[in-house]
């Protein structure tokens, strides 16, 4: 059906109904455009709330409990979750409102393209009607002049008085009169024909035209708009996927949860070591010889009765923050412990050490790595003084040696204090070389600190490394339980187990090596990845006959391990 045919005088209602359509569509933009504004306040909202609930610094200890552990995860999923939600107002901006704004201005564009036309049109069928309707006019008018000097002539013939000169008068102003209704007819019949063509031409071909841009262009405007209201569910759905991983990882934190593990780890954390105390022994009452005894106190022989330390009846105890403060506000706690903590209950106080032992280690490992790196920056320095100057190294050297040594003397002291509280006497199994002793139970926990970094590997231990294998004296040769042995001025040392691989590298240059510590190799020669760069440029590296040595990172490419 077609707005000319059907809706042919209803040109004044289609103009109305066209700035409707149009202002319709613009305010399914604003709608678009509120709603982006509430997605971006539910995402700053879930922002807040996260932020607000996120673990604070000091709970951390509260991490190792899986239902802690659970929350932090479902905390940063929702955090994603709010992005998504930023990312539908970004993308309802983009797609939608911008597309309706361009379009919007295209339509009022041809609306007033086509209305205007039509307007014109339409002047220009009621000028024609004007004409028709003034012709129409004049041939009246002139048909009745006719018609009055014709009566005229009639009653100046009957008139037997009047002279022959006024008869003719009559006759001729009568002739004149009916010309002129002629003329006037001939001219009202053309316009009459002229008009009724251009009004054929209105009705049927110029303004079925414009009605039938109109209806084009509403049509236009009801496609877009179905298209922008499947564009707005497509930018929502588009992050469904993305929310609903969210959801998932959730649950898999949910399903991470372990109660047995949290109960364990309260025991672990709260266990004092203490003995349950024994049986309370009786109390018995004597009475003395003393005739008054009314005012004699009884004798009170009391049993051996050990005080249990630790017990509630015994020891204070200490206000320590629950699982659940996590949301509570932190606040600074100033209670001082003992450097040894033996303030502590024995279990807590051996955890204690523990961890401090753990730290120190990893503190010795890092310090340890640092001056092996400066080590190898120096030499190369020596081998090429265009790269640097070995003396800036050197003044570094003292430095470090001085807190490797601080370092090494807590971690001894610290070792004694958790020999103590084991009831152990510390040995000194290990001698290195700057004299310092450090127990074998600090290498034993050096070398599992070595999950907490897996890219410091051989650096881990506290006892400094050996000096660099060299020909003849690399791999397990000298030793049939697998370690390298050597002779350090009358100090026997020995070289822990191979270093697992942590991948393999092909060398993409060939180096001559002439630095010690450093191996040859050739291009595309193959290796296996011991020790990766600490920051000094070098990795270490082992062949198949199990020769070690350090080559120039930049001249190889590494490929690690999964696990590392």
């Amino acid at each position: 059906m077609s707005w000319g045919i059907e809706l042919w005088d209803q040109y004044d209602h289609l103009s109305t109904h066209t700035l409707r359509g149009i202002e319709f569509l613009e305010k399914y933009s604003q709608f678009i455009k509120d709603r982006c504004a509430i997605e971006n306040e539910y995402a700053n909202k879930l922002r807040k709330l996260t932020k607000n609930y996120h673990l604070k610094k000091k709970a951390d200890d509260d991490l190792q409990y899986s239902t802690c552990r659970a929350f932090v995860l479902m905390m940063n999923e929702i955090n994603d979750m709010a992005g998504q939600h930023e990312l539908i107002s970004e993308n309802l901006n983009l797609l939608v409102v911008k597309e309706i704004s361009t379009l919007s201005k295209e339509l009022r564009d041809l609306r007033k393209s086509h209305l205007q036309e039509g307007a014109k049109l339409q002047s220009n069928i009621q000028s024609s009607l004007n004409h028709l309707e003034k012709n129409k006019k004049c041939y009246e008018k002139s048909f009745k002049e006719s018609e009055k000097a014709n009566e005229n002539y009639q009653k100046a013939l009957a008139d037997l008085h009047l002279s022959r000169i006024e008869l003719e008068k009559a006759r001729l102003n009568s002739i004149s009169k009916q010309q002129a209704s002629e003329n006037a007819k001939v001219e009202y019949e053309e316009q009459l024909h002229m008009t009724n063509e251009a009004q054929r031409q209105h009705y049927y071909e110029l303004m079925p035209k414009v009605f039938q841009d109109l209806q084009d262009m509403d049509e236009k405007r009801i496609i877009s708009f179905q298209n922008l209201m499947k564009q707005t569910t497509a930018v929502q759905r588009q992050v469904i996927p993305f929310i609903n991983k969210c959801l998932d990882e959730i649950d898999q934190a949910a399903d991470s949860i372990d109660p047995k593990e949290d109960c364990n780890i309260v025991i672990g954390k709260l266990k004092s070591g203490y003995s349950i105390p024994g049986d309370i022994v009786l109390e018995e009452l004597i009475p003395t010889k003393i005739t008054d005894t009314a005012t004699s106190p009884p004798i009170l022989l009391q049993g051996k009765s050990d005080t249990i330390k630790g017990t509630i009846s015994t020891q204070k105890i200490k206000k320590r923050g629950g699982l659940f403060s996590i949301f509570s506000a932190n606040k600074n706690n100033n209670d001082e412990f003992k450097d040894d903590y033996s303030d502590l209950p024995p279990n807590q106080r051996k955890k204690k050490l523990g961890q401090k032992i753990d730290n120190i280690s990893v503190q010795i490992s890092q310090e340890t790595a640092t001056k092996d790196g400066l080590l190898k920056m120096k030499a190369a320095y020596e081998q090429n003084p265009a790269l640097g100057d070995p003396v800036s190294i050197e003044q570094q050297l003292p430095e470090i040696n001085s807190r490797i040594e601080k370092l090494q003397s807590q971690l001894h002291k610290y070792q004694g204090y958790l020999a103590d509280a084991e009831g152990k006497t510390l040995t000194t199994d290990v001698q290195i070389k700057n004299g310092n002793n450090i127990s074998e139970d600090n290498i034993s926990r050096s070398t599992s600190n070595s999950s907490v970094n897996h890219t410091n590997k051989s650096a881990a231990p506290a006892v400094p490394l050996p000096r660099e294998p060299t020909a003849g004296t690399n791999g397990n040769t000298g030793n049939n339980s697998g370690e390298a042995e050597y002779d350090n001025g009358g100090v026997t040392e020995y070289e822990s187990e191979p270093l697992p691989a942590l991948g393999t590298a092909r060398a993409l240059y060939p180096f001559d090596a002439q630095s010690e510590g450093s191996i040859p190799m050739e291009e595309k020669e193959e290796f296996e990845v011991v020790e990766l760069d600490q920051g000094d440029g070098w990795t270490r590296v082992r062949r198949s006959n199990m020769e070690e040595g350090f080559v120039p990172t930049s001249y190889i490419e590494c490929f690690l391990y999964n696990s590392c």
